[in-house]
């Protein structure tokens, strides 16, 4: 299905990942988390990042477990939590998160 911002498509997989990452801007992100009733704030964009640069560094998008765990690392122990991530991202927050960075649906994920 489709993502049309300002005239361009976007393609996107059934589940709403990006085809290609080149497309991935912050409008594109900011189109994601509008169509999933997300109102993006600084904690998100942290998040979004973290994924975007765990990605270019050659990782695979990263599991739940993985995004507590780099989180934690990276953001501080307060935010390595699992509930943390779901009060930002509902009740599937690595996929979500990674659909708003722009990346593949982690593999570990259901």
């Amino acid at each position: 299905m489709p993502l049309v911002i300002s005239d361009q498509v976007i393609r996107t997989t059934s589940e709403g990942f990006l085809v290609d990452r080149a497309d991935w801007n912050p409008v594109v992100a900011c189109a994601i988390a509008e169509a999933h009733s997300i109102e993006l704030s600084d904690a998100h964009w942290e998040i979004v990042t973290l994924i975007q640069n765990w990605c270019d560094a050659g990782n695979e998008p990263p599991s739940m477990r993985e995004l507590v765990a780099e989180t934690g690392r990276r953001l501080g122990k307060p935010k390595a939590r699992s509930i943390y991530l779901m009060k930002l991202f509902g009740p599937s927050p690595a996929k979500m998160a990674a659909r708003l960075a722009g990346v593949p649906r982690p593999k570990n994920c259901l």
